[in-house]
């Protein structure tokens, strides 16, 4: 935003240096949105079970991330975020969560947790757990006694219909091979409700028994030292306990209905008031739905979150009505940038947003928006980096994709772990649809591509683990890893170093207004960050033939800052997969 009278500037100095609360930090004229750590963080997500073992069972542990300690702190990263570690039958890979106070012994012990937290606070990064608070494992606690009778007081901690009324409405469930949201449970004679799978029963957020022993958990990290949480299927957690029928609006999109609870938030503002008003933490919630949804996670005004995912740009480019089935057309790339566009302006005034482009519900960055050929695979890695790393929002950037990592592109069903995979294969298979189409889609689309072991070496199993790994290692790990990387200075580990460094030592890149540039160009993503006089050009050609750009702005003395090739044309002219940004 740019003012014409220095007597706004700095009435809008004074208003900033007011209200920052952040420690040792100048407040800076022109920018209309206040200081925090979380929005200048890099956040790096680390998948533990494919991070490093450490004891040869072929599973990521605690003491394997330990391990690695000094590498995370060389990226330049500022936070990372933990995929779940709690106790848990790991039916979903720890998302079905059977106690919250304590560590799943395949990744340690709480002694190994604290010694984690520890070390990574000791080195300036925090730590962010990820806290499910939508559902549980039926192996918890609470579970095994409310299924034992409707007199436990643990029954009304999940939602239950009584068999007597009959059947019960239908939800659906998108873990179920029936796609269906109900279980019976015979010493109840009551079905159970399960957005997910049956193993996953939801917990009744409309119980305030159960709402307080949550908070009470939550606290308990908080007091521990965790800096933040990342709340997975958070828009989920209100339900309609009247249950009408799905409304006819929400034909075929299940997800948009379950997120439009009654009371969600409020009951977000009262774990606001409970426990995170209470802590300097973080929170970035799966908040799903369009624009004016998500913004009200985020508004400050609320008192809710920090932090929102939103799904759209994630999504693009599937078939609709089938699960993540790339369309084999490609992306239209004009109209993704319409999608980044429209809630970069979302956030202007009020909340903040995240960039990511993928995670463990993710394939890899590299194989599902670049291309992972031997020719093109350093450029369009480099040039993703980028783009996460210099839009407006706080980046979130899954492990391994600062090496390139790629799909592993299993052929058959059998290779796979992911529970969502194996029920929506069921669910194909169920309605005699074509199974080689499906997995021949899942080679670019399935989240067991985004789980495969870190590639750290050229040794066994590329130096994750020395018995054998949970799931396969990717077969390009002797010449996609780490360690060759770190020797050269060309490499996309460095590359992603140089990126993180330059976002650091230039506001712009955090706080800037960002603009879209040559916006029909079907090629090329251009856009400025513009900050306090300071403006920055982005070029990123999104194909892997030449390209050339006409964002009206005249390079000619213009300063490179970065690029992913030796050298950057000053015409607008990009080569393959090139990425560059300007300082104008």
């Amino acid at each position: 935003m740019r003012f014409q009278s220095n007597i706004v500037i700095g009435l809008l100095f004074a208003a900033v240096l007011f209200s920052c609360k952040t420690k040792n930090k100048p407040a800076e004229a022109a920018i209309s949105t206040e200081r925090k750590w979380w929005k200048e963080a890099t956040v790096y997500q680390i998948y533990p079970r494919s991070f490093k073992d450490s004891d040869g069972d072929g599973v990521g542990d605690i003491k394997g991330i330990i391990s690695k300690l000094d590498y995370i702190k060389s990226l330049g990263i500022d936070a990372v975020w933990l995929n779940p570690i709690y106790s848990s039958p790991q039916k979903d890979n720890g998302y079905d969560i059977s106690d919250y106070e304590n560590i799943h012994p395949q990744f340690g012990n709480m002694a190994d947790f604290d010694v984690m937290l520890k070390g990574f606070h000791e080195r300036g990064i925090k730590v962010m757990m990820d806290m499910v608070l939508n559902h549980c494992s039926d192996e918890h606690r609470w579970f095994q006694e409310a299924k034992k009778s409707r007199n436990s007081p643990y029954y009304n901690y999940f939602h239950w219909w009584p068999a007597e009324k009959g059947e019960p409405p239908y939800r659906w469930s998108i873990f179920d091979e029936k796609a269906y949201g109900w279980e019976f449970n015979k010493a109840t004679n009551s079905y159970y409700l399960h957005y997910f799978a049956d193993f996953q029963p939801d917990l009744n957020w409309e119980n305030p028994a159960l709402r307080q022993d949550i908070y009470k958990m939550m606290r308990m990290w908080c007091d521990k030292g965790v800096d933040g949480f990342r709340m997975d299927a958070l828009a989920f957690i209100s339900k309609d306990t009247t249950w009408p029928p799905l409304p006819k609006e929400y034909n075929g999109n299940w997800g948009l209905y379950y997120a439009s609870g009654p009371q969600l938030h409020d009951y977000i503002q009262e774990m606001n008031r409970e426990v995170l008003s209470k802590y300097d933490v973080a929170t970035v919630a799966e908040a799903m739905g369009d624009v004016t949804r998500v913004k009200k996670f985020v508004d400050e005004d609320r008192k809710e979150l920090n932090m929102a995912y939103h799904f759209e740009a994630i999504d693009f480019g599937y078939l609709p009505g089938e699960y993540k089935m790339p369309n084999p057309k490609g992306y239209d790339l004009v109209e993704w940038k319409k999608v980044y566009n429209k809630w970069d302006s979302a956030f202007t005034d009020k909340g903040w947003g995240t960039m990511y482009l993928a995670n463990h519900d993710q394939p890899r960055m590299l194989t599902r928006w670049g291309n992972d050929a031997a020719e093109f695979r350093e450029y369009s890695s480099k040039m993703l980096t980028t783009l996460i790393l210099s839009m407006r929002a706080t980046p979130y950037y899954y492990f391994g994709d600062e090496i390139g990592m790629s799909n592993i592109k299993f052929d058959k069903v059998e290779q796979y772990n992911d529970v969502e995979l194996l029920t929506n294969y069921a669910q194909v298979k169920a309605k005699g649809g074509d199974l080689k189409r499906f997995l021949e889609g899942m080679k670019i689309s399935s989240r067991d591509n985004g789980r495969t072991p870190m590639q750290w070496d050229t040794t066994i199993n590329s130096g994750f683990s020395n018995g054998k790994p949970w799931l396969p290692v990717n077969g390009n790990y002797t010449t996609i890893n780490a360690a060759v990387q770190e020797k050269d200075p060309n490499s996309v580990l460095n590359y992603f170093r140089k990126m993180i460094k330059l976002r650091k030592e230039n506001e712009a890149l955090i706080y800037g207004k960002f603009t879209l540039a040559d916006a029909a160009n079907p090629d090329v993503f251009a856009y400025s960050r513009e900050l306090n006089g300071k403006k920055l050009l982005v070029l990123l050609n999104f194909k892997r033939i030449a390209a050339k750009t006409n964002t009206g702005i005249n390079l000619s003395k213009a300063k490179v800052l970065i690029s992913n090739y030796t050298t950057a044309s000053l015409d607008g002219s990009l080569k393959p997969y090139e990425a560059v940004i300007y300082e104008l």
